[in-house]
């Protein structure tokens, strides 16, 4: 048999092969066992009687049953309007490139590239610690593998999650919480108002900054424009390749 790739085409099968088969919406029903170790997508077709199919107390077609269950959110995952509420609340400021730099000559702040460690060891400010706020993702729980599936879909075979040791073994352990701190990474995102983004965009830098003053970090910077604006504009870099 061809292998079949929409829903349309399993109905059609399954209605040439079941002359009184009957399709009707999917019923979505994830399962909460935590114990699961594998993805799968349980498929259940059902026969009825003409006299039960008559019934609405009974569900028709197909039951699909996802054994991946999505963890709480966390703080990263709250909303962009949130977050920038908080950021102008804190008055998280926004330097740009040249001033970012002189920054960190002059008044010993510290730039912190929250880019994937691969970007950073390529190309970074001079003395900027990296802390990856987002990772490659590792675990294989049953969300895990129904999240690398859905990237591979894409085309994306290296999918990310957040990083869970971002603040505790990442910043904290590098930087006290008086620490005078420039958030950066590539494209940098920002909290300025535009007609086109009523509300600026939101980065991964921003991101972090959320995270850092949500956790009582004080004197919080972000590199508006990211180290693309560093980059371009010519500004030291070093390499760990």
């Amino acid at each position: 048999m061809a292998a079949i790739t929409s829903v349309s085409q399993l109905h059609s099968s399954l209605s040439s092969l079941y002359p009184n088969y009957r399709s009707s919406p999917l019923i979505l029903a994830p399962k909460t066992n935590q114990d699961t170790t594998l993805c799968c997508l349980t498929v259940r077709s059902f026969t009825f009687s003409r006299r039960r199919l008559s019934s609405q107390s009974v569900p028709r077609g197909l039951i699909i049953q996802n054994a991946a269950t999505k963890p709480a959110k966390s703080p990263a995952e709250e909303d962009w309007k949130t977050k920038r509420e908080l950021l102008l609340q804190k008055r998280v400021r926004s330097v740009e490139a040249k001033e970012a730099l002189r920054l960190q000559k002059e008044n010993n702040f510290v730039i912190l590239d929250v880019r994937p460690e691969a970007e950073f060891k390529e190309a970074h400010p001079p003395g900027a610690i990296n802390v990856q706020i987002y990772r490659l993702i590792k675990e294989w729980t049953a969300w895990d593998i129904a999240r690398r599936a859905a990237f591979a879909f894409f085309g994306i075979f290296s999918g990310t999650e957040e990083n869970p040791e971002f603040l505790q073994t990442g910043v904290e352990s590098q930087l006290d919480k008086d620490a005078k701190i420039i958030v950066a990474c590539a494209t940098g995102g920002t909290m300025k108002p535009s007609q086109n983004l009523p509300e600026g965009q939101q980065s991964r830098s921003l991101i972090a900054a959320y995270l850092l003053v949500l956790n009582g970090y004080k004197n919080v910077y972000h590199l508006e424009g990211g180290l693309y604006k560093w980059f371009k504009e010519e500004l030291p870099e070093v390499s760990e390749e």
